[in-house]
């Protein structure tokens, strides 16, 4: 049979749903797999995980939410032999997994992992730093890795919206910077800024319309609004148009961009759902094709070149 190591995040909402189903280890069988799943404790422990498994491991399954598949991916770029990775949904967003095609049945999913295609996946940094999907700045994002695990788990998605009501009175902060995109210089104020592998964020389909996960690429969105006002104006055109036509939007597609804070960064970086805890002035963006992906067939069409 073929190795497969499930690591498994245990404050993930549906771990107890899967302790209780005998049907989740027979469909691994079915597929001539012999599991063994290994629960993190800690932040990070997936990466480690990962980093040292055996050479021999077939399939890594990383089972949790964005953040989870950000640790395993973050292990595996560390190796000298990369393991096949794949994502199977068990978090509240799970923008990724919306994305790749994923339903909100956790054994169809399975199915859905385990019959499906090989593929290589573009990865992203920030620096040194893995981001699978997103790196993002701005005001109300810090909703993503603050909203209480406990409101997460009673009420959904619909937590994530609970918090950032609680914060709308606050002013929207700017920033003035300079940036290069292939080598190009320029400069300007922008309150969001957004780098991108991905169609689908913070729970908001086609954000782009023509992404693909395998053209060596990744995607820049700088925003500009000033007021509450233009905010809500530009989120709500988020959902029917592709946010590189949104006025006050500086869209780039590229695979070099460097940036430089003129001024105080006041939030956090947040990266696939979690804070990324650095107040630098100088970030580096690159993409480097080195991950294989077993990926669900339903939307690979639309998202590989």
């Amino acid at each position: 049979m073929k190795k497969c190591v499930i690591i498994m995040n245990p404050e993930s909402g549906k771990v107890k749903k899967l302790d209780s189903k005998k049907n989740f280890y027979d469909i691994l069988r079915k597929y001539d797999y012999e599991a063994e799943i290994k629960y993190t404790k800690r932040a990070k422990d997936a990466t480690r995980i990962v980093k040292e498994l055996d050479d021999d491991i077939d399939l890594v399954i990383s089972a949790g939410g964005d953040g989870t598949l950000n640790e395993v991916v973050s292990g595996n770029v560390l190796r000298e032999k990369k393991l096949v990775i794949a994502n199977l949904p068990m978090g509240t967003t799970n923008d990724v997994a919306n994305m790749y095609g994923y339903t909100n049945k956790l054994e169809k999913n399975l199915e859905i992992l385990l019959s499906g295609v090989k593929k290589n996946v573009d990865v992203c940094y920030i620096d040194d730093k893995v981001f699978v999907y997103v790196c993002c700045l701005g005001d109300y994002i810090d909703m993503a890795y603050n909203t209480p695990r406990e409101q997460k788990k009673k009420y959904g998605k619909l937590a994530y919206a609970m918090y950032a009501l609680k914060r709308i009175g606050k002013k929207i902060n700017n920033y003035d910077i300079k940036y290069k995109v292939d080598g190009k210089e320029y400069s300007g104020n922008y309150s969001f800024i957004f780098i991108t592998n991905a169609t689908r964020v913070a729970g908001v389909d086609d954000i782009y319309y023509d992404v693909k996960l395998d053209d060596n690429m990744f995607e820049v969105a700088l925003a500009s609004p000033k007021t509450k006002p233009e905010l809500f104006k530009m989120a709500a055109q988020v959902l029917n148009k592709d946010i590189k036509d949104i006025p006050g939007v500086t869209y780039y597609q590229t695979n070099n961009f460097e940036i430089e804070f003129l001024s105080k960064l006041k939030k956090s970086w947040c990266i696939d759902g979690e804070e990324y805890k650095t107040r630098k002035k100088k970030y580096t963006f690159k993409v480097d094709k080195s991950m294989q992906m077993l990926m669900p067939k339903e939307n690979v069409e639309k998202l590989f070149k």
